[in-house]
């Protein structure tokens, strides 16, 4: 049975003191499934979406274990944590801090990006718990500053991250260098045919909680779909940025470079922004984030490498300004809106060569994205594509800047001979024709616009 209160799991009394002074009073069900099995000792292997609690659900009963059962006397770490990305190794370990507020317990983070030497030294004087990245933490145990033989649990957190972002073989060995005898916890996004062989390589009977189907997405979020072309992106999105309907947004884009780029562009139209992607320095990733989080910065624009590390509470909206090319990301881009109970919009940018990566979208979430139509710059020919992939998509009559001396024209001589052909049927149709009799229905009439805000509970009756 199910907890419906932190007071009734068996927690120590100074958790339940932290917990209250974070205001906690209900256990989520991620939490409410797990928190038990991991005080009972057992293996878990755990799929759950970000902004679920999993943090909570591994920390909490961790904090618990290691401040019932006496430390061998030794500064070896007792319990390690690893995860993909140094913003959400940086976030785990703050929870880990509030969580164990009132308890003895001492935490290290290690992670890229940063001096190691100030890390080592963290390590030497001792760390019941260390959150780390595989690479620095791999770095520093091939060089002998941390041995992981007194580990008592392990856990993996985003599991599917690490995997997507090439970690595992660093993971594995980082795992293979921990006693056999330990507790560990899996926790996973998704749960493919690679993750789950990782698991069963790792876990000893554990027990299986799923708390959300894989890719599954928010009913709190409103997810819409803006079909556009390429060249019109950045006008579109400064115009609904100026519009005052977005308070806080989160924009992605496929490339580092892209997102230094849309950064200054914004600024330079009087739009607060930074870019957060891994190039930055950690000390610059971290300034942007709380930046971001306190209300400094309206816009953050990020690439998928650092997306599940963002745990902002506030976003209103999270905007794709380039769709994913894995329709998995779509999922944790967006997760990042409405959460804590909060409702949220996530708006994409749709342009003739995305729509196959709108339809996987749709095809793994089962949630077809809403067009939003009523905006300056909609290209009807690249949502014909939507509806019929044969459709050509053709460049509506845009305004064009004078071409820039040396510029060539970037077509072959197949599109221009598609170009010379299109034409001729446009000079065709608009010749007058003798009347025909009707042979197809009327056109349905145009759904109503829809706005850019944000999704609305109904209200109370």
């Amino acid at each position: 049975m199910h907890s419906s209160s932190f007071s009734d799991l068996a927690l120590h009394p100074s958790i339940h003191r932290a917990l209250a002074r974070q205001g906690y009073q209900r256990p989520t069900p991620i939490q409410q499934a797990a928190i038990p099995e991991v005080l009972a000792g057992k293996d878990l292997l755990a799929t759950a979406q970000t902004g679920t609690g999993k943090t909570a659900a591994f920390s909490l009963p961790m904090l618990h274990r290691l401040n019932e059962e006496p430390a061998s006397g030794n500064t070896l770490p007792r319990a390690l944590i690893l995860t993909p990305t140094r913003e959400l190794a940086l976030q785990i370990d703050e929870s880990l801090r509030n969580y164990g507020h009132h308890l003895p317990l001492r935490t290290a983070v290690v992670v890229g990006g940063v001096p190691a030497p100030p890390q080592i030294r963290k390590l030497r004087q001792g760390a019941d718990i260390v959150v780390a990245t595989p690479g620095r933490l791999l770095d520093l145990l091939n060089q002998r500053h941390v041995r992981l033989g007194g580990v008592e649990m392990l856990v993996l957190d985003e599991a599917d991250r690490m995997l997507d972002m090439g970690f595992i073989r660093d993971v594995r060995k980082i795992v293979s260098a921990t006693p056999r005898q330990r507790q560990t916890l899996f926790f996973s996004a998704t749960l493919s045919r690679e993750i789950a062989q990782l698991a069963a390589d790792m876990l000893n009977q554990p027990a299986k909680v799923e708390i959300t189907p894989s890719a599954s997405v928010s009913d709190d979020i409103a997810q819409q779909v803006l079909f556009v072309e390429q060249n019109n992106k950045r006008a579109l999105l400064t115009k609904m940025l100026k519009s005052g309907d977005i308070p806080r947004a989160l924009v992605f884009t496929r490339t580092k470079h892209r997102a230094n780029r849309i950064s200054r562009q914004l600024a330079s139209n009087g739009i607060s922004a930074d870019a957060i992607h891994s190039n930055k320095s950690q000390n610059a990733r971290q300034s942007a984030l709380a930046a971001f989080d306190r209300g400094q910065v309206k816009v953050l624009v990020a690439t998928d490498i650092v997306a599940r590390g963002i745990d902002v509470e506030g976003i209103s909206h999270v905007i794709n300004y380039e769709l994913p090319n894995d329709p998995e990301s779509y999922v944790h881009r967006i997760g990042r809106t409405a959460r804590a109970g909060a409702m949220g919009t996530a708006l994409s940018f749709c342009n003739a060569e995305e729509v196959a990566l709108l339809k996987g979208i749709e095809k793994l979430t089962q949630s077809p994205l809403t067009a939003v139509e009523d905006h300056p710059f909609h290209s009807s020919a690249i949502a014909a594509q939507r509806q019929n992939p044969s459709a050509p998509a053709q460049r509506q009559n845009q305004p064009r800047g004078p071409r820039r001396q040396g510029q060539q024209k970037n077509t072959t001589r197949g599109q221009r001979q598609t170009a010379t052909a299109q034409r001729q049927e446009r000079k065709v149709a608009r010749s007058p024709r003798p009347a025909q009799p009707a042979t197809t229905a009327p056109p349905a009439p145009a759904p109503a616009p829809l706005a850019f805000g944000r999704k609305r509970r109904p209200a109370a009756n």
